[in-house]
């Protein structure tokens, strides 16, 4: 998709490595500046000189409004504007308490059921209030939100992650609706099964509730997951992701808005054929 990008600014969030960097990539790879943000500043900063185009990387809370409001004014500031953003700084958590585990759902902490929602659900809210009236300035944009296949199903394991990408999709459909007539479409990824460091927890978990895991690496239990649920037999990646946000962010998406796109390889198909 080299190209069907340039001339277009595009702020990721939560993009020093993972699925952001994946996108970052992904974007610049199309012909958009990039601008990326995260808690590692550091790592945004390396992320975003490694990207072959104009781009800037930096620290910002995309938890935190008027963090999110001064980055995007720097952002427009620097690179011009602001045509696309996507918010996709999210994830577990630093350990068990953060990622809000349940099995039974009274093991969940307020702490925990705080912390996925502020990670997972008011950083979109802050990132899309912060994009808006630059996409406005501009006289459209996109925006595209990172939920997750865990949105749309049961997940009695980890109810609070699940609770706060399931409020992504609902920001997603309600933004699209009010902004559609500016010609801002908004939309949401639903990724599948990524190595994170919430699937490495989960992974903890699996090894000591299933014997047949007790003595495999963590990676080697996410993998025989991956190979078990999904249709496909193969993991999602950062540059999975990045590819449908630039065809999301492209003008052939252009009738595209209000939508919750599984990138999953089949895994909730699977689901509800069980």
């Amino acid at each position: 998709m080299s190209g069907t990008l340039d001339g277009k600014v595009a702020f990721v969030t939560g993009a020093a490595g993972g699925i952001g960097a994946g996108i970052a990539r992904c974007l610049a790879a199309a012909g958009a500046s990039v601008a990326i943000i995260d808690l590692d500043g550091a790592g945004a900063a390396r992320t975003a000189a490694g990207l072959g185009v104009p781009a800037v990387g930096f620290a910002a809370d995309a938890s935190e409004e008027g963090a999110m409001t001064a980055a995007a004014e720097r952002v427009a500031r620097e690179l011009g504007g602001i045509d696309i953003m996507v918010n996709n700084a999210g994830g577990g958590g630093r350990n068990m308490d953060e990622l809000g585990v349940g099995l039974p759902f009274t093991n969940v902490t307020q702490a925990g059921w705080d912390a996925q929602l502020g990670t997972n659900l008011r950083t979109a809210f802050a990132g899309c209030k912060a994009a808006i009236p630059h996409l406005q300035a501009r006289g459209g944009g996109s925006i595209v939100n990172v939920a997750s296949i865990a949105a749309l199903i049961a997940a009695p394991s980890i109810p609070a992650y699940a609770a706060a990408k399931a409020g992504v999709v609902s920001l997603t459909r309600s933004l699209a609706l009010e902004l559609g007539p500016q010609d801002i479409r908004v939309n949401a990824i639903c990724p599948g099964f990524l190595w994170t460091r919430a699937w490495e927890m989960l992974a903890e978990l699996l090894k000591a509730g299933v014997p047949e895991y007790a003595d495999m690496a963590p990676r080697d239990v996410f993998l025989d997951q991956v190979k078990r649920c999904t249709p496909l037999g193969r993991e999602q990646t950062p540059e999975d992701i990045g590819e449908l946000v630039v065809f999301l962010a492209s003008p052939g998406a252009r009738n595209i808005t209000g939508q919750e796109i599984k990138v999953d390889g089949g895994i909730t198909l699977n689901l509800v054929a069980n």
